[in-house]
C-alpha cells in the first residue's frame, strides 16, 4: 500500500518565492464580490449539529437577532427567537419538555407555533450543521433548504468555531487569498503554488500546497476554492489523498455595530483507503485534534479578516 507521507524540500520563510505580485487586490476583490452576489435564500449557520441537543436549547445572536435552536423527542431541530414574549426572559436558559421551550421565569411552553409576538423560524440540520433562516435579516428571497455544497459519503466531521470583529465578507476575503497560505500559515503550509485564478466561466482557484505532518514531512495535494453562497467558502481535495474531501468556512453574522462574526468551520475528511474505515470509530478522539488545527489556522485569519474590517472602517482601504 503507497504511504501518502512525503519528505518536501522548501526554501527558508524569508527566502520563499514572494506571492505579492500574484495577490492582486482587484482580483481577491472581483472574487469576494461574486461570491456576496450568490443568494443564500436567508440561511445562517448557527453551530455544530452535535451542539444541538434534546436536553438544552442552543443560542446565538445573528444579525443582532436572539435565535435559539433545540431538538424534539425524534431528534428534528426546531428554532425560534430567542427572547420570550411574556417579560423577555433569555431562551437559551429555557427547559426542553416533549419537544418544547419551557420559560424558567413562568413557565411559558412555546414550540412550533406563534404565540403573540414569538415566532417559530425555519430550521435545517444537514447531517453536520444547523441552520435557521431568517428572512428579514437576510433580505432576499427565501429558499426551502440552505445551499449545500456536495460532500464525500461517509467521511469524518468536525466542527470548529471562532468569533472576531469583522464583517462576513472579511472571512470570505481570507479564504479567497490563497497566496498568503506558505507566508501566514508556514507551520501548516509549504510549496504552495496557485495554479488557477478564478474566471467568468469558472470561478474558482486551484492551488497546489504541501499540508505538513512533522517537520519535512507532508502531503501534497491539489484543491480548489469555490463559494457556493455569499458567506461560504469551500475547500475541496480535487487530487492527491483524501480527494473528495472538504473544508466548509461559513461566516454568520453576529451583530453590525460593532461588526462580529462567527466563523464556523467544518472539516469532512474522507479517503479510499482500506485503513480509513478503520479511523471511523475513534471518530471521537480524531475530533478534538481536527478542530484544533481549524481553530491554530483561524487565530491567524481572524487576524488578517479584523485588519482588513478595520482598515475598510476608517477609509483605509487598500
Amino acid at each position: 500500500m503507497r504511504i501518502p507521507l512525503r519528505r518536501f524540500t522548501a526554501k527558508p520563510w524569508p527566502e520563499q518565492e514572494p506571492t505579492w505580485r500574484e495577490a492582486q487586490p482587484a482580483l481577491i476583490e472581483a472574487a469576494v464580490k461574486r461570491a456576496s452576489a450568490r443568494p443564500s435564500g436567508n440561511w445562517f449557520v448557527v453551530a455544530a449539529g452535535r451542539e444541538v441537543t434534546s436536553s438544552r436549547p442552543f443560542g446565538r445572536v445573528i444579525g443582532g437577532r436572539e435565535v435559539v435552536v433545540w431538538r424534539g423527542p425524534d431528534g428534528a431541530v426546531s428554532a425560534g427567537d430567542g427572547a420570550c414574549p411574556h417579560m423577555g426572559a433569555p431562551l437559551c436558559d429555557a427547559a426542553v419538555h416533549r419537544g418544547e421551550l419551557v420559560c424558567r421565569w413562568h413557565g411559558l411552553a412555546l414550540g412550533s407555533r406563534r404565540f403573540g409576538t414569538w415566532n417559530p423560524y425555519p430550521a435545517h440540520d444537514d447531517g453536520v450543521l444547523v441552520w435557521v433562516r431568517l428572512d428579514d435579516v437576510g433580505g432576499e428571497e427565501p429558499l426551502p433548504e440552505p445551499v449545500l455544497p456536495a460532500r464525500p459519503a461517509g467521511g469524518v466531521d468536525a466542527v470548529a468555531t471562532a468569533v472576531g470583529r469583522c464583517e462576513p465578507e472579511d472571512v470570505v476575503a481570507n479564504r479567497l487569498d490563497p497566496w498568503h497560505g506558505a507566508w501566514f500559515h508556514p507551520y501548516s503550509f509549504a510549496n504552495l503554488a496557485v495554479r488557477g485564478t478564478p474566471t467568468e466561466e469558472d470561478d474558482r482557484f486551484v492551488v497546489e500546497v504541501t499540508f505538513k505532518v512533522a517537520g519535512r514531512i507532508g502531503v501534497p495535494v491539489t484543491a480548489e476554492f469555490r463559494c457556493p453562497e455569499a458567506r461560504t467558502v469551500v475547500m475541496r481535495i480535487v487530487d492527491g489523498e483524501g480527494e473528495g474531501s472538504v473544508v466548509e468556512t461559513h461566516a454568520t453574522p453576529l451583530t453590525t455595530s460593532p461588526a462580529r462574526t462567527a466563523v464556523i468551520e467544518a472539516t469532512i475528511a474522507h479517503s479510499d483507503r482500506r485503513g480509513f474505515a478503520l479511523a471511523r470509530p475513534a471518530a471521537p478522539a480524531l475530533r478534538p485534534l481536527m478542530r484544533w488545527a481549524a481553530a491554530r489556522l483561524w487565530r491567524d485569519d481572524l487576524a488578517y479578516a479584523e485588519r482588513r474590517y478595520a482598515l475598510r472602517a476608517t477609509g483605509r482601504s487598500t
